[in-house]
């Protein structure tokens, strides 16, 4: 079988996910090297001792251009675009940073004074109203050379409709400017927005650089190392795209992390049997939700990924929220308790990594609460829960009047509070009851929490998969191969020329074929999805519509829109028009699957459950004398009741009062309540 090796980049963890030889999986964990990842990863090489020269194929997850776009750490990059939409990019939607609030900052990816106009002007239906002035983009390019400029965007007002323009300003600025990066606001996303599909292109041209720069970086050490294979990357859409195409369309890496995680959740459901699934990713950095329905994750194309910071390519639809495990806990001025969205990071990190770390954090409040054991913690730091009390009663308890456990339970409680709305979002939001779904809990801090957030928003069962802390690492290995394609139509759903539609269909499936062929890796099988955006005439937002297939009749859009519809709103809105917005298909490579009882060491196990010892634990109702197990020592069909707390190399999972965990024939643990 093939060897394949997954590598997940998280804001304080490098985790790494290897498919043996002989079936089974060898994980490591990590500190992530901020300054520059690759490190990181070869130190997780390094710690699953993987011979580079025996692995087939790695598949890479990376934060580097999300967090460059969230830190402002860009390129230098500049604009030409139409003359007199300079400032679309400023001008955004009519929205505000505070819904309640008046405060908020906004700064645009690329600055006014390196956003320069050209005459040119296309009408909505592509017809030319003004020719290009090839002159002035001569001139606008030699001025952004000279301002330093290293990424450049073309960006014409209605060039989804007609991309002549854009493409001739292309070819005039390539005559000039040193290197590839050069993006055209259509070639990325051909919808009639110009404010989102400007921020678009401005945010992939000003992370090419950056991620071109990482890939070739990381590529040349793992050569150097003995590896020959392909580097695969997983975009947020879900699927992969090798490394040597990657740059390209860079914006579609933004989310990369979060999406392994989720494909990685939906594809363990899909073997359990839980096809309905409330993915929780709790990690030292941030806390990612998405929801996935009969096993398939959502991709939307309507992701902002901070405010008036719209990427409109196809993603996995994620929400996230500060709060960590490394998310810091202060004392406001007005005496009130916060919790993130700073976080203490990889380095210093929290207090209990030893570190140096000196502010009171997520993690820290657990180890008081003693749900961590500080002798188990993935980073070895040897401070005591003394040392972390200490703190936590200086910065927290002594400002707010309470002793320092009553403190690490109120940033428990915060942040718990935090994480339920953002599970809100993904589902009450989008007419879905969490009671209908399981909570998915993963990530190195997910299943400490998971059992207070079911509680509190009423899911019935909560999943802890076999290695939660290194599962957007197996996302890396279980995703798939895929490219998705959008174009705008505007198309009126009573005169849509339905041989139009069909062709539209088979031109993106075939583009989406010959895009897989160009990949250097063998696929299984592939198969398309297609859809359509629609939305009634008046409205702005648009709902996404499945398809059987690429032939729809006008009944069956027009049924489907109104299934959605009501699903979304429950809402009927009978005798107002419907319109086709974009068309859409998604074409996917399939790879070989993988087994997931890999996860599951057979090697230790005990016949029946037994506990390692006791430890003191604060729950709600009050502290409680607590057995502790280690889950690599667990029968597959465990019975345990809480209260308790299940120890194991990459988390540590809480079984609260009341509640009883199991285990099922593929490694996971079921947690359920008055069982």
């Amino acid at each position: 079988m093939s060897v394949i090796v997954g590598i997940d980049v998280g804001g304080t963890f490098t985790d790494l996910a290897m498919v043996a030889p002989d079936g089974r999986l060898r994980i490591a964990k990590t500190p992530t090297t901020v300054e520059n990842q690759a490190f990181g990863v070869l130190a997780a090489l390094e710690a699953a001792e993987v011979a580079l020269g025996e692995v087939d194929l790695i598949v890479h997850g990376t934060t580097t251009t999300t967090n460059a776009v969230l830190e402002r750490k860009l390129s230098k990059t500049g604009l030409i675009t139409t003359q007199g939409f300079r400032d679309v990019l400023e001008l955004g939607r009519r929205t505000r940073p505070q819904a309640y609030g008046m405060k908020g900052e906004f700064r645009p990816i690329i600055p006014r004074d390196l956003r320069l106009e050209v005459p040119e002007r296309m009408d909505a239906a592509g017809t030319v109203l003004m020719p290009l002035d090839e002159n002035a983009v001569r001139a606008a390019v030699a001025d952004l050379l000279g301002a330093g400029c290293e990424a450049l965007v073309i960006h014409f007002l209605h060039a989804y409709a007609n991309p002549v323009h854009e493409l001739r300003a292309a070819e005039i600025a390539a005559e000039t400017w040193p290197n590839a990066f050069i993006t055209v606001g259509h070639g990325l996303l051909s919808e009639t927005r110009e404010f989102e599909r400007g921020v678009t292109a401005a945010v992939n041209a000003s992370v090419q650089p950056l991620l071109d720069r990482y890939v070739a970086r990381l590529r040349a050490e793992l050569a150097g190392r003995g590896y020959s294979g392909d580097v695969l990357v997983m975009n947020g859409n879900g699927g992969m795209v090798s490394s040597s195409l990657v740059s390209r369309e860079a914006a579609k890496t933004v989310m990369s992390g979060p999406a392994s995680g989720v494909m990685a959740a939906a594809y363990t459901g899909r073997v359990s049997g839980h096809a309905n699934l409330i993915t929780y990713d709790m990690g030292g950095t941030s806390t990612d939700v998405a929801l996935i329905r009969d096993g398939v994750a959502p991709v939307s194309n309507e992701i902002e990924i901070e405010y008036a910071m719209p990427i409109h390519v196809p993603m996995v639809d994620v929400r996230t929220v500060g709060a960590g495990g490394g998310s810091i806990a202060r004392v406001t001025v007005a005496g009130l308790l916060e919790v993130g969205p700073e976080s203490a990071g990889a380095d210093p990190g929290p207090i209990c990594y030893g570190r140096g770390g000196m502010q009171p954090t997520i993690s820290d409040a657990n180890l008081l609460l003693g749900r961590l054991d500080p002798e188990k913690l993935a980073v070895r730091g040897g401070v005591s829960r003394e040392a972390v009390a200490e703190v936590f009663q200086r910065e927290l308890g002594d400002p707010l009047g309470v002793d320092a456990e009553t403190a690490a339970e109120a940033v428990v409680r915060l942040a718990n509070a935090k994480m339920a709305g953002a599970i809100r979002m993904v589902s009450l939001s989008m007419g879905a009851d969490p009671r209908d779904f399981a909570l998915f809990a993963f990530g190195g801090a997910g299943p400490l929490h998971a059992v207070a957030l079911a509680r509190e928003l009423g899911v019935p069962r909560v999943l802890v998969p076999a290695r939660p802390g290194i599962t957007n690492a197996l996302g890396c290995v279980v995703a798939d191969l895929r490219h998705d394609y959008v174009r705008t139509v505007n198309w009126p759903l009573e005169t849509v020329e339905l041989d139009a539609l069909h062709a539209l269909f088979a031109e993106q499936a075939a583009t989406g074929a010959a895009a897989l062929a160009a990949e250097s890796v063998d696929i299984r099988d592939m198969r398309q999805a297609f859809s359509v955006d629609m939305q009634f005439v008046g409205q702005s937002h648009v709902v996404r519509v499945g398809l059987a297939d690429g032939r729809p009749s006008r009944e069956a859009l027009r049924d489907g829109f109104d299934a959605v519809y009501w699903e979304r709103f429950r809402v009927a809105l009978d005798g107002i028009e419907a319109r086709v917005v974009n068309v859409n298909c998604s074409v996917v490579g399939e790879l070989a699957p993988v087994d997931i009882l890999a996860l599951i060491d057979p090697v230790g196990r005990l016949p029946e459950a037994r506990a390692q010892g006791k430890r003191r634990v604060v729950f709600e109702s009050g502290a409680v004398e607590v057995p502790v197990y280690w889950r690599d020592e667990l029968p597959l069909d465990c019975v345990i009741a809480g209260p308790a707390v299940i120890e194991q190399m990459d988390t540590t999972i809480l079984v609260e009062p009341g509640w009883q965990a199991r285990g099922d024939a593929v490694g996971n643990l079921i947690l359920e309540a008055g069982t």
